[in-house]
């Protein structure tokens, strides 16, 4: 059985979703990713990470969306 990357518990950074055995969300990880962050580089900056913990959070932040209510985003007029 595959070891579980992704874990919640309401003791660890209030219940959001993180890497196993670490304090880094599943949300820093796309916040970087979105920011323009390359995975060299969030690796380079969290030593505890493997490509293999960030594949898994980035597969878990999909799965959410897949599974939940999507909002249209308003357009912005200036």
């Amino acid at each position: 059985m595959q070891e579980q990357l992704i874990v919640s518990n309401p003791k660890v950074m209030m219940g959001k979703p993180v890497i196993a055995g670490t304090r880094i969300t599943v949300e820093l990880i796309l916040e970087k990713i979105a920011a323009g962050e390359t995975i060299e580089q969030i690796l380079d900056a969290h030593p505890r990470l493997t490509r293999e913990a960030i594949q898994a959070a980035l597969s878990f932040a999909a799965e959410a969306l897949r599974a939940d209510v999507v909002y249209p985003i308003a357009e912005v007029t200036t």
